[in-house]
């Protein structure tokens, strides 16, 4: 990054944030992208939203302006795919939540490990700094 966030392009900073392994960071465009897919999990706070969901998803999915793609990952609960659609883990977490999946348990799968790997990585600390710090210079 060169420059001062006054000088720079902001485009060019913001394509930055995508050279981070593994980490999808919730810009402005990553939330204009995800609105319906936020909101969808926003409503799931309500038991009546939960009970109709739970009962038929296809059917409560169709209510909301949702892309296909976005459709199927939901239903798939392929969170990855959500969060590079504009998901915001805090809202997928009503999503998880009312699956009765814990929130760790829910976030490893976002991850290569399984949820026993994972607990223990965060129990030791968390995730190395060691190792891959960027996808396009690889290292």
């Amino acid at each position: 990054m060169t420059g001062t966030p006054a000088t720079r392009d902001i485009h060019a900073y913001l394509a930055e944030l995508e050279d981070i392994p593994g980490t999808r960071v919730f810009t402005a465009a990553r939330a204009r992208r995800g609105y319906h897919i936020n909101q969808f999990a926003m409503s799931l706070m309500k038991p009546e939203n939960r009970a109709r969901f739970h009962a038929d998803e296809r059917a409560y999915l169709d209510e909301w302006p949702i892309s296909e793609e976005a459709k199927a990952a939901l239903l798939a609960r392929d969170y990855n795919a959500l969060l590079d659609m504009g998901g915001n883990v805090y809202f997928l977490s009503k999503l998880f939540s009312s699956d009765g999946i814990p929130f760790a348990e829910a976030v490893s799968t976002m991850t290569d490990m399984t949820f026993p790997e994972y607990r223990e990585m965060m129990l030791k600390g968390g995730r190395s700094p060691e190792g891959l710090r960027s996808i396009k210079g690889g290292y």
